[in-house]
């Protein structure tokens, strides 16, 4: 079976659906769950799932300290899901190709650093787009720059909020999110 690490910053939707989603199939199981805030609510989804959980803080995400115990899990993929930091050089080439993230728009539009939840969509509708969707990607050392692996694509409606585009990118997030891990799994 699969080990995956995920790192998450809030509430854990999309952790809760990778968890969720490999319960059913066996393929794969949350191996660990890491925050860099101690109130996030995907701790309290580590809790309840009974995955262990550890918070970093800038200079951990800097730390070779950090490698080895994350290698200890013999992770399969790293997957950033709602992690708003960046992910350090160590991390990176300690796992190369081996780190992915989600994105709630159309890279490379909208993409690079502050560009996250609500200021995404709100820049999207703001500039007039017609469409937006998501982006899963590897993660290299530039703030949503690594290859692409999927996008997945979702209108922008006529007087849509950041509230209501949000709720159409979770939902491309939670269906797409798992089954690309499921898909570079099995072709790893």
């Amino acid at each position: 079976m699969h080990s995956l690490i995920i790192f998450a910053s809030g509430k854990g939707s999309n952790a809760q659906a990778i968890i969720d989603y490999f319960k059913n199939n066996g393929l794969a199981k949350v191996s660990l769950i890491v925050s860099n805030k101690a109130n996030a609510g995907v701790l309290n989804i580590a809790e309840k799932e009974r995955i262990p959980s550890m918070i970093v803080d800038k200079a951990m995400m800097n730390s070779d300290e950090l490698v080895q115990q994350l290698q200890a899990y013999n992770p399969s993929f790293i997957v950033l899901a709602g992690f708003l930091w960046k992910i350090s050089q160590s991390l990176v080439k300690a796992f190369p190709e081996q780190i992915i993230n989600i994105h709630p728009a159309l890279l490379p539009k909208y993409g690079g650093k502050g560009m996250y939840g609500h200021n995404v969509h709100e820049a999207v509708i703001a500039t007039g787009e017609k469409e937006s969707g998501i982006t899963i990607h590897y993660v290299d050392e530039v703030y949503d720059n690594g290859s692409k692996i999927l996008q997945a694509y979702c209108p922008v409606m006529a007087g849509d909020t950041a509230d209501a585009l949000a709720e159409r990118i979770h939902k491309l997030e939670h269906f797409f999110y798992p089954r690309t891990i499921e898909y570079l799994l099995e072709n790893i």
